[in-house]
């Protein structure tokens, strides 16, 4: 295994194998102060449309995080392990409360974890548009 840089919307089949499966992952965003928020989330991830969601209480350090940026978001990365393989994107997040997007991020999260999270008002969806990705898998 070779670590490599991969393209975010056609990432050959090994590397979306890997995010095929059940793996927990974690979120960094930064801070007002610029330091590190690192905490662990379930992602799922789209190549055709070079995106990656995260769902989440609005109320959350990582979704204030990335609100404070501003309207244009911010610079995030997403990441899992599992033994010596690993899988890297980022991209830049912005934050979505829209039911639709809520909604599919839902769907797309009960599809990959095989559970439907129970509902929440107060739930919106981080959506980080991808501009790079790596990994050794």
């Amino acid at each position: 295994m070779a670590s490599y840089p991969v393209n975010p919307r056609d990432p050959g089949d090994p590397y979306l194998g890997f995010w095929r499966e059940r793996h927990l992952c974690t979120l960094t965003t930064l801070r007002r102060d610029g330091t590190p928020h690192v905490v662990p989330v379930g992602v799922t991830y789209d190549p055709e449309a070079a995106l990656a969601r995260v769902i989440a209480n609005r109320s959350s350090r990582k979704v204030r995080n990335v609100r404070a940026a501003g309207p244009g978001g911010t610079t995030v990365a997403v990441c899992q392990v599992d033994g010596r393989r690993w899988a890297t994107l980022e991209g830049r997040a912005t934050v979505s409360g829209d039911p639709g997007r809520v909604a599919e991020a839902v769907r797309r999260y009960a599809e990959r974890y095989g559970r439907t999270p129970a509902p929440n008002p107060d739930r919106v969806v981080v959506e980080i548009a991808l501009t790079s990705a790596m990994g050794n898998v």
